[in-house]
């Protein structure tokens, strides 16, 4: 079985739960091979930026120049990275997601690309990496976190992508990824209590 596959089918197959007024867009962007991987940037860190340092995925505000929600998930997307989406990378939308911070919400788009060449990262983003599904799922890498300078007194679950003293991925771009792995058929991992 191939995960990427079983992705397609689940997204062509069901409708998506959308929000009203969705005021952001993301590219959850897959890469074929051996091992399925999803990519992911570090965003830089800004002073008065909420997200600044924030492990997720490519994307940003819907602008009125943006024909659409997906359109601009492409155009932040090139923006930021560099790379060029087009109509037959495209696989469906998961359930749109609003922040747990600032309320907003957020519609993802799913992308298939064979292989991705070198990324073009503007000033908005740190590195860009890809993780296999496998480092995703991963349960030693699971844990639950209280994220207090982001006003989260109850633990949230979090996933060590890059190791010590490096952000985890969280938040929003977390519950976009066990939408991912769920229709993939590779359920997140309950996570692990840590301080």
């Amino acid at each position: 079985m191939n995960p990427l596959n079983d992705i397609h089918r689940a997204l062509a197959t069901r409708t998506p739960v959308t929000a009203k007024t969705p005021g952001s867009a993301v590219a959850a962007i897959l890469q074929e091979g051996a091992s399925p991987q999803l990519l992911f940037i570090e965003r830089a860190r800004v002073k008065g930026d909420p997200w600044s340092g924030d492990i997720a995925f490519p994307g940003g505000r819907v602008e009125t120049s943006d024909a659409d929600l997906r359109e601009a998930a492409e155009r932040e997307t090139r923006e930021e990275i560099g790379l060029e989406l087009r109509a037959d990378h495209y696989l469906g939308r998961l359930d749109d997601l609003t922040t747990q911070t600032f309320g907003i919400e957020v519609a993802a788009f799913v992308y298939r690309v064979e292989k991705a060449n070198q990324l073009q990262l503007n000033d908005e983003v740190t590195t860009a990496f890809w993780q296999p599904f496998s480092n995703l799922t991963d349960p030693a890498r699971q844990l639950s976190r209280t994220f207090a300078n982001r006003g989260f007194s109850r633990h949230l679950p979090a996933i060590d992508l890059l190791g010590p003293n490096r952000p985890l991925l969280w938040g929003i771009t977390y519950r976009f990824v066990a939408q991912l792995m769920q229709l993939a058929g590779q359920p997140l991992p309950e996570t692990i209590e840590q301080a």
